[in-house]
């Protein structure tokens, strides 16, 4: 964990280790230190193509395992009677897991549900943030998430600019070395924010909520560290600030401080977007699934589908094909969650604490 430092001998920290926890990179996947597809997998990938590449590769391992099992599915079937213990199971997993489902989004609702003085209290905390963010950015706050979030980055941008132009102009000429020192840090972190928001802002354009380019996109502005190097430069540089730098640093810290909470907000709002939908798929999915575990059950049997193909007895085709489909309750589930909890995992901090490598 990046964010630990150990003292030295003589008790202090060391200062090079908390400058580098504040010198992370800007985009998740490069502070993930994951490769592409592995992070396309876990969150980009829209998740009905991971169920479709989980419920292949179930029945291709499923055949090569059969097949490659001596003696050969079929001449078991024949023997005894393993579909009807296989997808017996299988029929009980999938009504369990269903009801299992409901009770999960009976608790994703339960937030939504509440006496009147509780929405009250909600709806007045909301539009007390609203009125914070419209005092920042000087018009009204958006009530579309992307532009919701791109108005924070707007405002960040804007006030890390206004500090480094208010730093060059006051040490524009006989600069001592620490206004030296100063300035170039604040060139360091104002490019660092404005290159950081200005990217954020054009993944944000365009993007739909429900979709998880939103959350995607705010997982790429790095806001934690950008307030640590606030707070290490006036600690650097404190008898260098003038009170107005001070004031404009205050400025810079509220606009990124502002899109931590904006962030874990749309972050909430999209955990119970995908918990619903995932809900209402696994649903959907539970019926057909249903149907083909009765139909294995009830008809496929030794006789039911001779021959072979390539060397495979049709019946093991048969029964993979059927056992892959009576997974695809499970199969979304899986898909889903591997997105929750990676972003959960992603974002569990909030303010200036870093809790990966920075590498």
């Amino acid at each position: 964990m990046s964010g630990s430092t150990e003292g030295s001998p003589g008790g202090s920290a060391s200062g090079d280790a908390a400058e580098s926890d504040t010198d992370t990179a800007d985009t998740m996947r490069e502070r993930a230190g994951e490769n592409r597809a592995k992070l396309w997998l876990l969150l980009r990938a829209d998740r009905l193509v991971v169920v479709a590449v989980l419920t292949l590769a179930i029945f291709v391992v499923f055949v090569a395992v059969a097949v490659g099992l001596s003696p050969s599915l079929a001449e078991k079937v024949g023997a005894s009677d393993p579909i009807e213990t296989l997808f017996a199971s299988m029929i009980t997993a999938i009504v369990t897991g269903a009801t299992l489902v409901v009770t999960i989004g009976q608790l994703v609702l339960t937030g939504e549900n509440g006496p009147l003085g509780d929405q009250q209290e909600r709806m007045d905390a909301t539009l007390a943030v609203r009125d914070d963010i419209a005092a920042l950015t000087g018009a009204p706050t958006p009530t579309d998430p992307a532009a919701f979030l791109d108005a924070i980055l707007g405002a960040a941008a804007e006030r890390a600019e206004e500090l480094r132009d208010s730093v060059n102009d006051r040490g524009a000429g006989g600069d001592r070395s620490d206004r030296a020192a100063l300035r170039e840090d604040v060139d360091d972190l104002a490019e660092g924010v404005i290159e950081n928001a200005t990217a954020v802002r054009g993944q944000l354009d365009g993007a739909e909520f429900g979709s998880f380019d939103v959350v995607f996109a705010a997982l790429n502005f790095d806001y934690g560290p950008k307030m640590a190097g606030v707070e290490r430069l006036v600690a650097d540089h404190d008898e260098a600030l003038t009170d107005d730098e001070r004031d404009r640093l205050g400025e810079l810290t509220e606009s990124l401080s502002l899109f931590g909470p904006a962030r874990e907000h749309v972050k909430t709002l999209y955990f119970q977007w995908a918990l619903i939908d995932l809900s209402r798929l696994i649903l959907y999915a539970a019926v057909p699934a249903l149907l083909v575990a009765g139909l294995a059950l009830s008809v496929v049997d030794a006789g039911t589908f001779p021959g072979r193909t390539l060397g495979v007895d049709h019946v093991t085709l048969v029964v993979a094909g059927a056992f892959a489909v009576t997974l695809l309750p499970f199969s979304l589930f899986v898909s889903y969650l591997l997105r929750v909890l990676t972003l959960a995992k992603r974002t569990l901090a909030i303010g200036p604490l870093v809790l990966r490598d920075s590498g």
